[in-house]
């Protein structure tokens, strides 16, 4: 994070004691209660840091404690880097969103949509149309993850070890995998949360014709300055990478007890981390690490139209297609959503080009603008950007899961909180 002092939040129409409320309320509900390691917050307005907090440990065992510039996991914070990265390929007109999927990826082009059996001997029926490139970007287009545990197709993802917080193999071992895997439906007839923006990170290796990670960090990264964002951490680094956690039963159901505490398991030793060496599967949909800081840098850029510095990522038009609802009859995610899980409440939600959208507030039950457009990671790490109030907020944390409390709700209510003088 920058090194100079957070801007007044009075001068950005925000107050000062509402924000440093959700400061004690993470150290004591949270981080004193056991449930999390550390945290860091930072919150941005009217082009002003206007609240920068750490707190805690990046590291129980050796209690190392959380900095600004602490390495975190972002898991599926890497689909908004993915959608924009693919987006650019768009912009230059080297693919279109309504092209099928098998022009390029051809052993896709027979996938059937299940309908009876487990692998490999699966009964299909044809898809009612086939696979285009807008349902990968907003996840109608029949893929699944192997954690949703709902069907024999997720259960044949798991047996391939496909859509794993460590998946196996390589993007082209997965793209032909999946060649072998039904669809859960017909592309377009459903909303469920799936490997599909890894398929993106593939197409945007071979369409570009380099190395998707290359493309990234040449289009992306080096350009806006982005420097501790890769899909490993490098050795001058790792020091700074912090330890991820499981949240345990306990401290679960333990949550909304009285001065219960709550207990964390060791799930990702930084020492021995799988993420201290560049991995064979370059996951588009959930393999990059990140700082607050370089997530706020990418966050600027979309707040600001795409571009930041004299960096241009994308146009603002393509920008406001990205963030608008593509569900088809405009439908919010209860209407069309399959997923056991997915990083997103739903009510009031629907899904763009790579981000959720908030379509109606009132829905929500949670205080928002139209056209806030957000996600979140594995490991509880989240943001979310709101253009009418000019506003973007990035919470890091590392527990998994992301649904073991509801610190993005929470979140969400107590920053709006903070705002006195609104934009609307």
């Amino acid at each position: 994070m920058p090194t100079s002092a957070p801007t007044s939040p009075e001068t950005a129409g925000m107050s000062k004691a509402a924000l440093d409320r959700i400061d004690d309320h993470l150290k004591r509900r949270y981080i004193d209660a056991g449930r999390f390691p550390g945290t860091q917050l930072v919150v941005y307005r009217r082009g002003n840091i206007v609240h920068s907090a750490v707190q805690g440990l990046a590291d129980l065992e050796r209690q190392v404690p959380m900095k600004d510039d602490t390495i975190f996991r972002i898991y599926s914070m890497t689909k908004p880097i993915t959608s924009v990265a693919f987006m650019m390929l768009v912009e230059q007109g080297l693919v279109a969103l309504d092209e099928p999927v098998h022009k390029y990826i051809p052993e896709w082009k027979n996938l059937g949509v299940f309908q009876a059996g487990t692998a490999p001997a699966f009964m299909t029926r044809p898809p009612a149309r086939p696979m285009q490139i807008v349902d990968l970007l907003r996840h109608t287009s029949g893929l699944t993850y192997g954690f949703q545990q709902r069907s024999n197709v997720d259960a044949a993802y798991r047996d391939r070890q496909i859509g794993t917080i460590e998946m196996a193999g390589t993007l082209d071992s997965m793209i032909a995998d999946l060649a072998d895997i039904p669809l859960e439906f017909s592309p377009g007839e459903a909303w469920n949360y799936s490997v599909s923006t890894d398929v993106i990170g593939y197409l945007v290796g071979k369409i570009s014709g380099i190395p998707f990670e290359q493309f990234l960090k040449e289009r992306i990264f080096n350009p806006l300055g982005m420097a501790d964002t890769d899909f490993f951490v490098p050795a001058d680094k790792t020091h700074r990478l912090a330890a991820c956690y499981n949240a345990t039963a306990a401290g679960m159901t333990s949550f909304h007890s009285p001065n219960a505490k709550g207990s964390l398991a060791l799930q990702d030793d930084p020492a021995t981390s799988s993420f201290l060496s560049p991995p064979e599967f370059i996951s588009g949909g959930g393999g990059l690490c990140s700082t607050a800081a370089d997530y706020l840098t990418f966050c600027r850029a979309l707040l600001n139209g795409g571009e930041l510095g004299g960096v241009r990522l994308i146009g603002p038009k393509t920008l406001a297609l990205m963030t608008t609802n593509h569900l088809p009859g405009n439908r919010d995610l209860p209407e069309m959503s399959r997923s056991m899980f997915a990083e997103a409440s739903y009510s009031g939600i629907g899904f763009g080009l790579g981000f959720s959208v908030t379509m109606d507030p009132a829905k929500t039950l949670i205080p928002g603008s139209p056209g806030e457009y957000a996600w979140g990671g594995a490991a509880t790490t989240s943001f979310w950007i709101d253009p009418a109030e000019e506003l973007i907020a990035i919470f890091m944390t590392q527990v998994l899961p992301s649904s073991a409390y509801p610190i993005r709700r929470e979140l969400r209510t107590m920053v709006y909180a903070a705002i006195t003088d609104s934009n609307l």
